[in-house]
């Protein structure tokens, strides 16, 4: 199974991206997918995540900015980043738990994301 992250680049304070995250390979399932970002010189923190019933969670930071969903149907998890501020600017990284023969912790390769002022 991998994970596979579009959606990055350049915007203006203000402005609005969206992150999309595909997993595919054998026969999975999805158990919840995330977002998280790292920003140059801070830790990799958590942006948001949802369970496959649908359940999410945001960090303070992003809570009425961003949105996170998924398409279980495509096994693609988006993330809508409104309002974005330059504070927002990191590499995002999709996360995904999911269940072949066992639970199993994927990371995709990160999309930089770059909110100027």
């Amino acid at each position: 199974v991998q994970l596979v992250e579009s959606g990055g680049g350049l915007v203006q304070a203000g402005g609005s991206l969206r992150l999309s995250c595909a997993a595919s390979g054998s026969t999975f399932s999805i158990l919840s997918m995330g977002w998280y970002r790292q920003a140059p010189g801070k830790q990799r923190e958590l942006v948001a995540v949802i369970t496959n019933g649908g359940i999410t969670d945001y960090a303070d930071s992003v809570k009425g900015r961003f949105t996170i969903s998924i398409d279980n149907g495509k096994n693609t998890m988006y993330l809508q980043m409104n309002s974005l501020k330059p504070d927002d600017t990191a590499v995002y990284y999709c996360n995904a738990r999911v269940y072949s023969s066992m639970v199993t912790t994927l990371w995709g390769q990160g999309t930089q994301v770059t909110v100027s002022s």
